[in-house]
């Protein structure tokens, strides 16, 4: 069976995952129409889906062709739960081939922006017009619709580009509803929802409070919650969750690992105390940590680390306090997809300090509360604001639990410390300032293992580089650079440069994601 932090509700969407680096955008969008979905890889057990009764099954794209050796293939089984089915893209040739349609490799991919024309009066484009923009990326093609299905869309490079059996509810598209590019995908998926699947939008951060408090009782009983505190959103929302649910049985500690901002770990403990009244520990480890990092410069690695060594100092502290029957963690749906390979062939895209082996043991174990890991960032932050918490919190831009270390590309030395943290506070300082902050997703500075020429006066200097990362986001699955105003990006370049020994030059990083990650590791 699917296992969930909380209760979930019964109307909710499934999705086989093949692969496809737009998967997670799929259950997001789907979420932001207020149905829940939750995804599962390709292989996953027929049989479980069907004890978990959902209302629809989507089937993800995929980076593989269906003519590739060991190309991922859905479990016959799936396509018999008689239930509303979509697929995309590599799902289409999923559903095509299962209904004895035909497909075919094409003869060159497609990729970018298309138009298609509807032909047909489906529910699934009911209010689009006749003629809309997608976002297409496929080296496949549909040559021949299976029997019982019709035709609806087509395009210049995709003669089939969606099709439909309404009496089955069984619908395919060629395109991504879910990129923004695709300019009514939304409206797609909407229809998929409510005119195909006759959903009601039950999901609502009201609703997850209510089951999130319950569930965390059920599960804690009388025991005692240690909760490990970053100060970020998603581990401060679980600290007001837990607070609500058990009282004073959660204690939390707060342990300072050497690669924080710029004097975090006063403004965490204060900000905390004010606004929170929690049972707070503060633990300076940051010697400790800096010690296990010396001479590593692989980021992997420097996760594992700071991982392993976080899980040590928090079990060394939970000693001391005494009693603790559960570990909580502000893990969230992301960290856990990219952090177990739940996306079929795909890659694991990088560990989380938070699914490290020694904590993985202890989920196994039963002895892990994780209320937030079936929700996105931005849900996250709409539950805060749920939950009454100010917003200096809830706005908090993510920050990478690995912290600075994972910013300092090469090895991790309390010099290149030293000059990142500032850099970081001039950079978010500048855009405070600049009133542009809650404007974007992240902004911060990397240190750069990268020396320079420059010249200082009538003297000749040879010093790292900074470069800034700002970026616009919804749900950093995907992620643009983020425009600055060259006056700011002037001012905050002036200023490391002028304020920062050891730096000569400052650049600002332009790439999206894909194909860049958000961090630079």
């Amino acid at each position: 069976m699917i296992e969930h932090a909380v209760q979930i509700p019964n109307e909710r969407i499934v999705i086989l995952d093949f692969g496809s680096q737009y998967t997670q955008l799929i259950a997001r969008r789907i979420r932001e129409l207020h149905v829940y979905a939750e995804i599962v890889p390709y292989y996953y057990p027929v049989e479980a889906i069907r004890k978990e009764k959902p209302a629809a099954v989507i089937l993800s794209g995929g980076p593989s062709s269906t003519y590739e050796k060991g190309a991922p293939q859905a479990a016959p089984e799936i396509f018999t739960l008689d239930i509303p089915m979509l697929g995309i893209c590599y799902g289409l040739y999923q559903v095509v081939e299962a209904f004895n349609g035909k497909t075919e490799s094409a003869s060159s991919k497609e990729y970018g922006r298309a138009m298609i024309d509807i032909k047909e009066n489906s529910p699934l484009f009911r209010g689009l017009s006749s003629r809309e923009q997608v976002w297409m990326s496929h080296g496949d093609k549909v040559v021949s619709p299976p029997p019982g299905f019709t035709v609806i869309a087509s395009s210049e490079n995709a003669e089939i580009a969606a099709i439909e059996n309404r009496s089955g509810r069984i619908y395919g598209v060629q395109f991504h509803p879910e990129v923004y590019h695709t300019v009514n995908g939304k409206k797609v998926l909407e229809n998929f929802l409510f005119e195909v699947c006759r959903l009601k939008p039950t999901w609502n951060m009201e609703s997850f409070i209510e089951t999130s408090i319950e569930s965390i009782r059920r599960e804690v009983g009388d025991g005692m919650v240690l909760l490990g505190l970053s100060g970020g959103v998603d581990s401060s929302v679980t600290a007001v969750l837990l607070q609500k649910a058990i009282g004073d049985r959660c204690h939390s500690v707060f342990v300072n690992n050497g690669v924080l901002r710029k004097n975090e770990h006063v403004q965490v403990v204060e900000r905390f105390n004010k606004h929170l009244k929690l049972n707070l520990k503060y633990v300076d480890a940051s010697a400790r940590f800096l010690k296990k990092l010396k001479g590593v410069d692989n980021p992997e690695q420097k996760r594992r680390i700071i991982g392993r060594e976080f899980i040590r100092v928090f079990m060394e502290e939970a000693r001391k306090i005494g009693r603790f029957d559960f570990l909580a963690q502000g893990t969230l749906y992301p960290d856990v997809i990219e952090s177990v390979s739940t996306k079929g062939p795909s890659d694991t895209i990088k560990s989380h300090h938070n699914r490290v082996p020694e904590v993985l043991k202890l989920i196994r174990s039963g002895k892990v509360i994780e209320p937030l890991k079936e929700l996105f960032k931005d849900e996250v932050r709409e539950l805060g604001r749920a939950l009454g918490m100010p917003d200096e919190l809830v706005n908090r831009q993510p920050f990478p639990g690995p912290g600075l270390a994972i910013r300092i590309i090469g090895e991790v030395t309390p010099e290149r410390i030293r000059i990142l943290q500032e850099a970081d506070d001039i950079v978010v300082r500048e855009v405070k300032d600049a009133g542009l902050y809650n404007d974007l997703w992240q902004i911060f500075a990397v240190y750069l293992p990268v020396k320079s020429v420059g010249v200082m006066g009538d003297s000749r200097t040879y010093e790292n580089v900074i470069a800034i990362r700002g970026v616009t986001s919804v749900d950093a699955m995907t992620a643009d650079w983020a425009y600055l105003p060259e006056n700011l990006l002037r001012k905050i370049s002036n200023r490391i440069i002028n304020e920062i020994k050891g730096i000569n030059r400052v650049v600002y990083d332009i790439s999206s994601k894909p194909p860049s990650t958000i961090e630079w590791e």
